[in-house]
């Protein structure tokens, strides 16, 4: 029997809305195959997100959120099927919720796959040189540690991709979970299309006061 990870739990859930247990259970009658996982969930009528998935979503709003202070500022487009759905609270507090995460959390891409490959590259590179470095590692061969980095990459995701994070109201969720429990619950297909955050000042060079010079300056 193929072993079930925790991340083919997470990414079954992700695809489909369905729970945990549920999607443990399927991969478990699937020997571990996602695909067949998913036709299981949708036989007992539990893929929720993934029966909804392929549906169009060309309504929704643009939310915002500004931190205490002014000092982050955040807009956010979250797209459904209807305009009904759209002014619904349960969605609205969605995508309030959304960019409440962003401003905190801070992410680089929405999803793995506007994650540029260089960055990527760089990111491998940098692990492996980590792993080759590890006297523990001694010895190992390449593609033993290739696996290895592949696991320590979802870490990177889970840090700097949007529908990886943690949400920051309840971090035992990803943002794509997040989604995916809407989905189920409101039942119509929901994307997060785009986003833009501003950090006040930011990318303008400040000026760096030499106080010890400045003393020197006047007592001399």
């Amino acid at each position: 029997m193929a072993e079930i990870t925790a991340s083919a739990v997470k990414s079954l859930r992700e695809k489909t809305g369905a729970g945990m247990v549920d999607c443990k259970n399927a991969l478990v009658e699937a020997n571990g195959d996602e695909a067949a996982a998913i036709e299981i969930l949708r036989k007992k009528g539990m893929a929720t997100a993934g029966k909804k998935a392929g549906r169009v979503t060309a309504e929704g709003v643009v939310g915002s959120y500004i931190h205490m202070g002014g000092k982050v500022g955040v807009m956010v487009e979250v797209n459904c099927e209807s305009d009904f759905v759209a002014r619904g609270d349960e969605f609205q507090q969605l995508v309030k919720d959304v960019a409440m995460h962003i401003a905190a959390a801070d992410p680089r891409f929405l999803n793995r796959e506007e994650v540029p490959a260089d960055v990527l590259d760089k990111e491998r590179e940098i692990l492996m040189d980590q792993l080759k470095n590890d006297p523990k590692n001694a010895g190992k061969p390449e593609d033993v540690l290739g696996k290895i980095i592949d696991g320590r990459l979802n870490k990177y995701y889970e840090e700097n991709v949007l529908l990886d994070q943690p949400f920051v109201k309840d971090p035992s969720k990803t943002i794509g979970e997040l989604v995916a429990e809407k989905i189920a619950s409101i039942k119509e297909n929901i994307t997060i299309r785009r986003y833009t955050r501003y950090k006040m000042g930011e990318g303008i060079e400040k000026k760096a006061d030499d106080f010890a010079a400045e003393v020197a300056s006047m007592v001399g």
